[in-house]
């Protein structure tokens, strides 16, 4: 169905990327390609640390959560965007489009909170070793994560809700391949001050103090080793760590590029595709090259291929 001006808007037309024309058919296959490796390699990830009894700390059980939160980012954005680019364009329902704003803000918090909680961790481990294991312990893993799933609920809901109350009369285009939160309030016609209200005051501390608590936990890590004598402690030690801060770097890098830096909408789509689709997929990559424990649990487990 194509996009339509009636007063009331039922459906959203998401454009995607018009101009791709004879390239459309290799875009979605690389997007195709991307989102089958991003899976197998975040379950694969899930596996091989459920399998792999050296695997079994804190910091690994984090890490499969991280790779959930990947695999719900990409499905929640990947498959309509599959369709968008075949078709040139989609229309999704209204009610559709709330629910994958929803599930995608999910994503982007439950991404920020794991992060959070995985440099907290390691911050314990290299700060504070003698009293890790009393600190961070199967009771703190387990309601760390039980948190982080609970809190999306209350925090998303509500901006979810409110934005369903506002009147959108009309055009029903949206210079996007997924529905996000900027794009989905031009069309409203009706005031949407309450909901941007509602939005900073749920949504943005969750962006915020996760990041500054990071950037803490890594300022106190870097002094931590810095303190060490010799070269060969200090690189033992970051490496603990390096795959944490290289997975941090590319997550907020991104994020900060795209709703804080002042880009045309072609290039703010663009990044999205970085952000959305190819950071769930580096993830795992990162984890997996620079990580000395998980590569030996992978040629232990070879017999399960992706």
């Amino acid at each position: 169905m194509r996009p339509n001006n009636s007063n009331t808007v039922t459906e959203i037309w998401l454009l995607g990327f018009p101009n791709l024309q004879t390239f459309k058919i290799y875009f979605f296959l690389v997007l195709l390609l991307i989102y089958c490796v991003t899976i197998c390699g975040n379950l694969l990830i899930i596996l091989v640390v459920s399998y792999s009894r050296s695997l079994h700390s804190p910091m690994y059980f984090f890490l499969t959560q991280l790779s959930l939160t990947d695999i719900l980012l990409s499905t929640t954005i990947v498959p309509n965007t599959l369709q968008v680019v075949l078709y040139d364009g989609s229309s999704v329902s209204f009610i559709n489009c709330l629910i994958q704003f929803y599930f995608f803000s999910a994503s982007e918090i439950l991404e920020s909170l794991f992060l959070t909680v995985m440099s907290y961790d390691r911050y314990q481990a290299i700060c504070h070793p003698l009293h890790y294991t009393l600190v961070i312990d199967l009771t703190f893993c387990i309601r760390s994560v039980l948190l982080c799933w609970g809190m999306i609920f209350p925090v998303i809901l509500p901006v979810s809700v409110s934005m369903s109350y506002l009147w959108f009369c009309g055009p029903n285009i949206i210079d996007h391949f997924f529905c996000d939160f900027d794009p989905l309030l031009k069309l409203a016609c009706s005031d949407s001050f309450f909901v941007k209200l509602i939005d900073i005051i749920l949504i943005l501390p969750y962006v915020v103090a996760p990041f500054t608590v990071i950037v803490v936990s890594y300022v106190y890590i870097i002094l931590t080793i810095l303190k060490i004598p010799s070269v060969t402690g200090r690189q033992k030690t970051f490496s603990t760590c390096s795959s944490h801060l290289a997975v941090v770097s590319l997550y907020y890098g991104s994020l900060l590029t795209i709703y804080l830096f002042p880009n045309t909408q072609t290039v703010k789509k663009f990044l999205s595709l970085l952000y959305n689709i190819v950071t769930p997929l580096l993830n795992p990559i990162i984890y997996s090259l620079s990580n000395g424990q998980i590569k030996q649990a992978f040629k232990k487990s070879n017999k399960w291929g992706c």
